[in-house]
């Protein structure tokens, strides 16, 4: 299993609970569960970095994300939705881990 880990860090102005409410609203949630699959938590910060909204999603292999990335890139709704948040967004960060041999998720 390959995990991705998302951190998008927002403009003061935008409030996570801005996000959240943008991300249900305009149906960007439905369409990325549908299109990559597996939404292993989204989260947003308490302590550290404030402001940041961190989401882990799980493939079989990198190929899969590959292919599922792609997928989601080519519809127009996420077009749409990447559009309205792309000004809210200060930085984005993302990582891939491979889960250890006695983690929980593998």
């Amino acid at each position: 299993m390959l995990i991705e880990e998302r951190c998008y860090v927002l403009h003061a102005e935008h409030p996570p609970a801005m996000y959240l409410d943008l991300y249900r609203r305009s149906g960007a949630l439905d369409l990325q569960v549908k299109t990559l699959g597996r939404l292993l938590g989204y989260f947003v910060t308490e302590i550290g970095e404030l402001n940041a909204v961190v989401h882990l999603w799980g493939y079989d292999s990198f190929e899969e994300r590959v292919r599922r990335r792609a997928a989601l890139a080519g519809e127009p709704l996420w077009q749409d939705y990447l559009v309205k948040i792309r000004p809210m967004l200060k930085s984005m960060n993302n990582r891939l881990l491979v889960p250890a041999d006695f983690s929980p998720i593998r």
